[in-house]
């Protein structure tokens, strides 16, 4: 399990659909050890506070093994690394290999997985077509976020080594799928609301599936 390319960028404003937008997505790959702080990496920003960033996403990743099937599906369009918005660009790291709460050790930094990422209508901008936003909650291929537990330097090559694994067993597939694709899995959603790890408005949520469903 490796980061492949640390990816930072700050908001910029770009015209979209008539309107001027500000949007943190725009993210390039740089060298060097790069501070990893509890809200974000220096050098990195988001616009949108009340969507992006925060503890619970201060680093968003993204697998590179997922960069294949961009290429077979949008095969007009650039992908370097940092095209989805990802900080880290990683190797080894899937989302239904990885639990909600798992904790990593990278350079001198300690990482938990929270969430996995929600498409907004940003990524459209990013890739200048809107109907991205949907294809890729689709694809299921989503990416995750670490809150940061230990600020340190990180950098492009240091590799992810578990320090604990959560017991509860629930995957970031396993969320995208309740969430997007099917929510009567009580077994599941059960599970998912112990998870001290996912933040409160997604424990929240499955709380009002499960009222829902016993109805």
């Amino acid at each position: 399990m490796q980061v492949i390319s640390v990816n930072v960028g700050l908001p910029r404003e770009v015209f979209w659909k008539g309107k001027t937008v500000t949007t943190g997505i725009f993210k390039e790959p740089v060298e060097g050890r790069v501070m990893m702080r509890s809200l974000n990496l220096d050098g990195d920003r988001q616009a949108d506070l009340n969507v992006h960033g925060g503890k619970n996403k201060a680093v968003y990743a993204y697998p590179f093994e997922h960069y294949d099937y961009w290429r077979r599906k949008l095969p007009d369009i650039d992908l370097p690394w940092g095209m989805f918005g990802e900080n880290f660009t990683t190797v080894g790291l899937l989302e239904d290999e990885i639990n909600i709460g798992d904790r990593f050790q990278i350079g001198s930094a300690e990482i938990m997985v929270t969430q996995p990422r929600m498409p907004c209508y940003k990524l459209g901008i990013k890739f200048g077509r809107a109907d991205i936003v949907k294809q890729f909650l689709d694809s299921r291929l989503t990416g995750f976020y670490f809150s940061v537990l230990q600020e340190g330097k990180i950098g492009k090559g240091d590799t992810l080594e578990l320090i604990s694994r959560d017991s509860n067993n629930v995957t970031i597939a396993d969320i995208t799928r309740l969430y997007a694709h099917e929510t009567e899995d009580l077994e599941l959603l059960h599970r998912v609301i112990q998870v001290a790890a996912l933040p409160v408005d997604w424990r929240d949520y499955f709380q009002q599936k499960i009222e829902k469903l016993n109805r």
